[in-house]
């Protein structure tokens, strides 16, 4: 069942998302060769605390992680660990916030130094397409316009949308009705209301959009090894067109 949120709940949600857009702000500032993914896993971890937040992530379906960081061809849900960055990597850290209840839930792809121009147009594909989606929430519009729109731009561009990974409502829960695709057609699926909240997240691959688990039974990568971004926002759907809950 969809749940649209009142404004007292997206009041709440909003806090949650401001925490996301400052661990990630944080990330930004301290991503670099020769740092460890767990290092900025911890980075997290004492932000959370000192602000009276919890990971969304930590012990969900048993994740043994505040955050996910996932690297060139792992798509999603990296196991932070002792691996240390080195330069010409991109990296996608994925970042859950839970305040009062509520939820936020946000992604960014980053570079380590200098990447290769395939990489940097993945990069400017990826948040392009996510802008854009977010530009169809809108009362009136579907579902269909969402996916159809980021799917559309990707693929112009001579990438490929994982289609085993959507995006997903938000609230209370990490994961609520509806599932949001990355692709689709025009004019179908639900159509949006004021109150609506989803966590839009376009994962976008450099070659082929399938997908293999790695033995971890948590990292998710390109069947086919080629890089992947992936960028996420949570979005309400208002009266006045979407707010990103997910900024600063």
């Amino acid at each position: 069942m969809i749940q649209l949120k009142s404004p007292r709940e997206i009041e709440k949600m909003r806090d949650a998302g401001r925490i996301v857009a400052e661990v990630l702000d944080l990330i930004s500032e301290n991503i670099r060769s020769g740092i460890t993914t767990r290092s900025l896993d911890k980075l997290a971890a004492d932000y959370f605390r000192k602000n009276n937040a919890r990971s969304a992530f930590l012990g969900y379906q048993g994740f043994p992680a505040n955050i996910c960081v996932s690297i060139d061809d792992e798509v999603v849900h990296g196991i932070p660990s002792n691996r240390k960055l080195v330069e010409g990597q991109i990296v996608s850290v994925d970042v859950g916030a839970i305040i009062d209840g509520y939820h936020g839930d946000g992604a960014r792809t980053f570079a380590v130094g200098e990447p290769s121009e395939q990489d940097k147009k993945l990069l400017a594909v990826t948040q392009e397409a996510l802008r854009r989606g977010i530009e169809q929430c809108r009362v009136g519009k579907r579902l269909g316009d969402l996916s159809a729109t980021i799917q559309e731009y990707v693929e112009s561009h001579g990438f490929s949308v994982v289609r085993d990974l959507v995006g997903h409502g938000i609230g209370r829960k990490m994961h609520e009705e509806p599932q949001v695709p990355n692709y689709g057609l025009p004019d179908t699926g639900i159509e949006f209301k004021e109150g609506l909240v989803l966590a839009i997240e376009p994962m976008i691959n450099r070659g082929r959009y399938e997908i293999r688990i790695l033995p971890d039974g948590w990292t998710i990568v390109t069947a086919d090894g080629s890089n992947s971004a992936h960028f996420e926002h949570t979005v309400a759907i208002t009266s006045n067109g979407p707010e990103i809950l997910t900024k600063r």
